[in-house]
């Protein structure tokens, strides 16, 4: 195994308080119904648009095109600045240190647009960590489909028996099946389904055993 690929929300840091702090920051401009925060991170993993196109129908009932792409929008205005309340899971910064410098490359596949994306990895001084990044607008289609991934594996010159994929949610369990790559579920961040009933090779609560689970082809 020569490349751990990760997903970012809900996988390396907590984002959720900054993107309810956004969601609310959107509604409250438009007069809109603000969302609790449990409401705002069930939306969490299928990407921006999809995050709002849930957070309208929460607080309006229903979709309105216009109205979807106004708020969308604006999201993105705030989301790109959301960097505030983000927290790294504990474990997080020495486990990415010692891949580095044990020769593993390292590459990230998140439904986050590349925006956001580039502006949190530069907020915490992660951009020199990932050789290959891959957001939710990157390509025409976005995770659960197996595309974003593929291109992260293709981008570092590997195939997918040579990198373990690393992600939080049903939307990556599900992308890593469809491509058919190891994958290692961590437990902490924003899944709604129980582990045990998730596609997984391994599954880890503390990144201090992470690097074991890594080495271990059993695993």
């Amino acid at each position: 195994m020569k490349a751990v690929i990760f997903d970012l929300d809900g996988t390396l840091i907590d984002s959720a308080p900054d993107i309810h702090a956004a969601a609310n920051a959107v509604l409250q401009g438009e007069g809109l119904p603000l969302v609790s925060f449990e409401q705002s991170r069930s939306f969490v993993g299928r990407g921006a648009r999809i995050f709002v196109e849930r957070m309208e129908r929460a607080v309006t009932g229903e979709n309105e095109p216009a109205r979807t792409d106004h708020l969308h929008a604006r999201f993105l205005h705030f989301y790109e600045r959301a960097h505030e309340n983000t927290r790294i899971y504990p474990g997080v910064v020495e486990v990415l240190e010692d891949l580095r410098a044990e020769g593993f490359a390292l590459g990230l596949c998140t439904n986050k647009p590349m925006r956001p994306t580039r502006a949190v990895l530069a907020h915490l001084d992660w951009d020199r960590l990932f050789d290959v990044v891959i957001g939710g607008d990157s390509l025409a289609v976005a995770k659960p489909d197996p595309a974003p991934l593929i291109a992260v594996v293709d981008g570092l010159g590997l195939t997918l028996p040579q990198i373990t994929y690393i992600g939080d949610s049903e939307t990556d369990a599900e992308t890593a099946q469809r491509a058919g790559a190891r994958f290692g579920l961590f437990t902490e961040g924003y899944r709604h389904t129980a582990p045990e009933d998730m596609y997984h090779q391994f599954r880890f609560d503390d990144y201090n055993l992470l690097t074991e689970y890594l080495k271990d082809p059993a695993a």
